[in-house]
């Protein structure tokens, strides 16, 4: 399905609707995450009405792959569209849920001159999102992150653990935590924030370790390390990301924020190791400075969405960066069969 303009959207979602079981809305449907979701959502047989609006913090054309695996389903809407401007309360009339992944991404832009777009893309596109939500009575589930935490008091970290941010970027991510109860509280609000924790695999941004530790042993170009390379993380597949998404939308009681964590803490010089030994390759590894922002360790406490909602992890460390790794090569392969042709 070709995307959708302005004055067409009444009809498309019609007749989208039509044949589904059930109609969610994605913000940020061409992104990492919110592709997989809105992908897994027509595979169950629902409805989607995806928004996006290619912000430039990575290529557009990344995005635009993105849509390949959506854009020719018959459930399938999409509007290229800025949150603050777009039709929200037309397109989520008779919707079951919204699904607000859409944001500015990344630690090291979010300071200097470069707060004002996690303001605007993160902190104000949210209120409007859950301004139309708790008009038109639906559940909202969004993106929030671990980097709420900041260097957390313990590990594995539970939800109630006090969200101290080191960072711009997280600190705007709390504030949507914050903006959430406030709506709950005043409007009725129905919303679940998924604190995610490094999220991985198949279509990565460009700019996460891990995408770019496949880059580098795929083209044999060097890797930049910031640090020692023994900070952890607790590394989540995207299937299993988005296995909780939808899980807690159905069931989980309202007003949570819950960990969405791999359980596979691991250090980077291991998930380096492990690419390595996947790909019998040796990685060319250079060090620089920490960046701002960075934390030293993550690792999720997720007793609490297993215990209300059933979900756990699924994907283990190998399987997962195998199946990225074998993304990554076959994107680069097709990428040069294209610039043959």
């Amino acid at each position: 399905m070709a995307p959708a303009d302005l004055t067409s959207i009444p009809d498309l979602i019609t007749s989208t609707r039509r044949a589904a079981v059930s109609t969610y809305v994605v913000t940020g449907a061409a992104g990492f995450i919110g592709s997989h979701l809105a992908e897994a959502l027509l595979r169950r047989g629902d409805a989607v009405i995806g928004i996006d609006a290619f912000s430039d913090y990575y290529p557009r054309r990344l995005k635009q792959s993105n849509l390949m695996y959506l854009l020719d389903r018959p459930n399938f809407t999409f509007l290229e569209a800025d949150l603050l401007d777009a039709p929200l309360e037309a397109l989520v009339a008779g919707c079951h849920g919204i699904f607000h992944l859409a944001a500015q991404p990344g630690v090291r832009g979010s300071w200097g001159s470069g707060f004002e777009h996690y303001v605007r893309d993160n902190v104000q596109a949210t209120q409007r999102v859950f301004e139309v939500a708790s008009a038109a009575g639906i559940r909202v589930v969004y993106a929030s992150s671990s980097s709420v935490y900041g260097d957390a008091e313990g590990y594995p970290t539970p939800e109630d653990t006090p969200a101290m941010p080191r960072s711009p970027y997280g600190v705007t991510k709390l504030c949507c935590e914050h903006l959430a109860r406030a709506f709950a509280l005043n409007k009725g609000l129905d919303a679940i924030g998924l604190r995610y924790f490094t999220v991985y695999g198949p279509r990565q941004r460009p700019d996460m370790a891990t995408q770019r530790i496949c880059e580098a042993l795929n083209t044999g170009r060097g890797f930049e390390i910031y640090g020692t390379g023994e900070q952890s993380r607790d590394v989540t597949y995207v299937d299993d990301a988005v296995r909780a998404t939808m899980t807690v939308m159905e069931v989980a009681p309202g007003g949570r924020a819950y960990n969405v964590g791999g359980g596979s803490e691991t250090s980077l010089l291991e998930i380096i190791s492990t690419c390595e030994e996947i790909c019998s390759s040796t990685l060319d590894v250079r060090h620089k400075a920490v960046a701002d922002g960075d934390v030293t360790r993550t690792a999720a406490d997720t007793s609490l969405i297993l215990e209300e909602t059933g979900w756990a992890p699924e994907v283990g460390l190998e399987e997962g960066l195998t199946s990225q790794l074998a993304w990554t090569m076959s994107r680069r392969a097709l990428t040069e069969a294209s610039a043959l042709v």
